[in-house]
């Protein structure tokens, strides 16, 4: 129903910035979340950031807040990443996920089975 694509993922010095972008593509769907996941080696896939679709109401894990800011344009169907001050521990690949069933009974949102569609994942490298 829906393919996910991320595109902006790059090495990158520590400090440096990335945007990674997620675009939404299918024949019909909605979305109520879009989301970032992240999977560092030998570590489980955490929860970046997520995106009300309608509203635009955002939240952070605390490792990421004042650095990363999740955005959208909802005429595109994308939803962005912007990744300041990164550090070596940002080092992960980074996956978009979207939830099409309707409102969430929990919040955060930061469980994958959570989320109905992903990408595929785009590599952040973060260098020190």
């Amino acid at each position: 129903q829906v393919q996910l694509v991320e595109s902006g993922g790059g090495l990158v010095q520590a400090g440096g910035s990335l945007r990674l972008s997620c675009t939404a593509s299918g024949r019909s769907f909605s979305i109520y979340v879009m989301g970032w996941f992240r999977q560092a080696p030998g570590k489980e896939r955490d929860v970046v950031a997520h995106l009300s679709w309608n509203g635009g109401s955002t939240y952070y894990v605390d490792s990421v807040k004042g650095r990363f800011t999740i955005s959208r344009d909802n005429a595109r169907n994308t939803v962005y990443l912007q990744m300041n001050s990164l550090k070596p521990e940002d080092t992960a690949i980074y996956y978009c996920a979207a939830r099409g069933r309707g409102p969430a009974a929990t919040y955060p949102l930061d469980y994958g089975a959570l989320y109905d569609y992903w990408g595929q994942g785009t590599q952040v490298t973060v260098s020190s």
